[in-house]
């Protein structure tokens, strides 16, 4: 346990999500301090107790996303396990829950609910389509949502069939997005001295990441097509061979262009009148990289990017992940951070992105992931219940 101070210690969570996109909300707040309260069913009523799509317990996936939390057992659907939750909404700050739209109201715990007995909770939901609408009663999961997000459309190399990404990108920002949402309604608070219902789905976070290949359908009506790994719009950027792999050169704009060519040895290319211009250099792509690989496939990956880089050119290696957490720069950046668990020793986390000057991220992680209801008795005796109250819950099996 790290003495740091972190900005959200304040701050009570209590974590109902499960699978991947609300549990990665959960972790953004319970990395910066927040005390989050991961409740799960008993093991008897959980047909995914060893941890189900996001793999086993003990696993690396499962402990790198519950990590900094503690755990608590609850059956919701026992009268006297709803009775320890709304105790427990009292002296909470924050709800999560990444239901399917309808089950919560069904459960009896969903925003009206949760806000009579605490009208400053901030409830925070992720669904996979919306809370409302012909869809909100579709379950979702994230690759669903990138198709149906427009994402699958533009992956891949050209006349190649739709290919999602290679991670849970809708999981991932739609739980970024809910966590950012958690803090704007927390600020709010700040004024209002009310809380509000937040939420956001897979398939409005998927469709924000699209960005600015969503603006050419909305303002130019242009439907993006895949591009491999060629910049949509912007040439020479993409793969370029190297004489022990390949590089990624991103020379977009006139200034850089002008740069690689005199780097290369071809400056004739900047006024050549296939390649004057952004536009002439888009529509003669395939020709301007053939000359660009002619050179660089001389070269190793180190020597180009050591060239490119001295010249100004944004110029990179692609790297396997092992290769990723070797990079001296990605280890002087310390996102690689360490827990230590109780049987697994001390693991590796992929640690936060985010740098505060005055609260920094702790060497070492707060706590590792919480078996389950780990801390059940501890988070009860905090509520006031005695011992003999939870030997009782734990033998109806509420706990």
């Amino acid at each position: 346990m790290s003495e740091r101070r972190l900005p959200l210690e304040r701050f009570r969570v209590l974590d109902l999500t499960a699978h991947r996109a609300g549990p990665t909300c959960a972790r953004q707040l319970a990395d910066w301090g927040a005390d989050v309260i991961k409740i799960e069913p008993p093991a008897a009523l959980d047909d995914e107790a060893g941890g189900g799509v996001i793999g086993r317990r003990g696993g690396s996936d499962f402990q790198n996303l519950h990590r900094n939390k503690r755990g608590l057992t609850l059956d919701l659907k026992q009268a006297e396990g709803k009775a320890i939750f709304f105790k427990l909404v009292e002296t909470a700050d924050v709800v999560l829950e990444n239901y399917r739209s309808d089950v919560k109201v069904r459960l009896g715990i969903d925003y009206p609910h949760v806000s009579a007995v605490n009208p400053r909770i901030v409830y925070g939901s992720i669904s996979g389509f919306g809370q409302d609408g012909p869809y909100a009663t579709r379950p979702g999961v994230d690759q669903i949502a990138q198709g149906m997000g427009g994402l699958m459309s533009i992956t891949g190399h050209p006349g190649q069939e739709p290919t999602r990404v290679g991670i849970p990108i809708a999981d991932l920002t739609s739980g970024h997005f809910l966590a950012q949402g958690v803090l704007i309604a927390l600020l709010d608070r700040e004024v209002t001295g009310q809380g509000q219902w937040v939420h956001t789905s897979l398939l409005e976070a998927q469709i924000a990441m699209l960005d600015f290949q969503a603006a050419r359908w909305l303002i130019d009506h242009e439907v993006p097509k895949q591009a491999g790994n060629n910049h949509p719009t912007s040439t020479p950027t993409g793969v370029f061979p190297t004489r022990d792999g390949q590089v990624n050169i991103a020379a977009a704009g006139d200034r850089l262009y002008r740069r690689l060519c005199e780097a290369i040895g071809r400056p004739e290319l900047i006024t050549h009148p296939d390649f004057a211009d952004t536009g002439l250099r888009t529509r003669n792509r395939e020709a301007l990289n053939a000359i660009v690989a002619d050179h660089t496939r001389t070269r190793t990956s180190a020597e180009i990017t050591e060239l490119l880089t001295r010249a100004g050119v944004p110029c990179g290696p692609i790297y396997r992940i092992d290769e990723t957490f070797a990079d001296p720069q990605v280890q002087h950046l310390g996102i690689a951070r360490k827990v230590e668990h109780a049987t697994q020793g001390t693991l590796g986390m992929v640690g936060q992105p985010i740098n505060l000057s005055a609260a920094p991220q702790p060497e070492m992680l707060r706590l590792p992931t919480p078996e389950r209801g780990e801390h059940s008795d501890a988070v009860l005796a905090e509520l006031g219940y005695d011992a003999a109250a939870i030997a009782a819950f734990r033998a109806g099996n509420i706990i």
